[in-house]
């Protein structure tokens, strides 16, 4: 198992990875295929796209979306269905958070829903907190923000 950093010829196992997730809790939105049309974007603006692969696979994804200020947003994080409960998810996001220390990153965020109580529970692990509910302006499907400090 290795995960591997801005690897444009895995971008779109990114995206793949992303659309299967969504499409099981909820719906494709506009974001998304904006996101879709152009995932390199991330990258070049300075955010970062880690791909978890295990075996010649790709496993698990999730993203870090520059905000700018060392302000980021732990973002797409997905595992394969029949990749869960592997602890491919925890992997990921210490990976992501390790990057965010290694770049001298001040805050990271990220969006969700309550009703993934799984992905809550991993990311109250990791020091997450609760910093708004209710209905998020840009992703209908969101209705949690959390946060951390990454120092």
């Amino acid at each position: 198992m290795t995960i591997l950093e801005n690897r444009q010829e895995l971008l779109e196992d990114f995206i793949r990875l992303n659309e299967e997730w969504i499409s099981h809790y909820f719906e494709i939105e506009e974001v998304d295929r904006e996101l879709a049309s152009d995932p390199m974007k991330v990258i070049t603006n300075g955010g970062y796209i880690f791909s978890l692969v295990d075996d010649g696979v790709v496993k698990g994804v999730c993203a870090l979306f520059n905000n700018g200020n060392g302000i980021f947003e732990l973002a797409r994080m997905a595992v394969s269905p029949n990749s869960q409960g592997k602890g491919y998810g925890k992997k990921l996001i210490e990976y992501a958070l390790a990057k965010l220390t290694a770049i001298d990153a001040q805050q990271v965020y990220l969006v969700s829903n309550t009703k993934l109580t799984t992905a809550i529970g991993l990311y109250k692990k990791y020091g997450f907190k609760t910093t708004s509910q209710g209905q998020h302006p840009v992703y209908t499907r969101a209705n949690i923000v959390m946060c951390r400090d990454c120092k």
